[in-house]
């Protein structure tokens, strides 16, 4: 994907069975545990390019985030603090080639960052 366009889309949930089967009947998601990724159901959409996770709920987690992908996280960081925003999340490592990152924007929105390649499975 190009640099700007959105990756990945994190739902939280509560109970990963309960909301599989709830996103999968509604929108006819295919949603699956990859291995490596144990408690993390991902999800693709019937157009096999959006996708996300079901993630656990937390308390700084608590409303859908979506990840755009950057070409790098670090100059992207920058460029945030620059511009008004926050970094809530340095970059910290999903594999050995992929990476993701937490920033907010001067609204108090949280938007995640991700950069790399990861092999989540087919």
């Amino acid at each position: 994907m190009p640099h700007g366009d959105i990756t990945h889309i994190d739902i939280p949930v509560a109970d990963t069975k309960k909301a599989s089967e709830f996103y999968g009947n509604l929108f006819g998601w295919q949603i699956a545990e990859v291995p490596g990724y144990e408690g993390y159901p991902m999800w693709q959409a019937p157009n096999k390019i959006s996708g996300g996770g079901l993630a656990p709920r937390s308390d700084g987690f608590t409303q859908p985030r979506s990840y755009v992908e950057v070409d790098s996280i670090e100059q992207t960081l920058a460029k945030v603090k620059e511009t008004g925003g926050e970094v809530v999340m340095e970059k910290n490592p999903i594999s050995d080639t992929s990476w993701w990152a937490i920033f907010r924007d001067p609204d108090g929105n949280d938007v995640g960052l991700y950069e790399g390649v990861t092999d989540a499975g087919s």
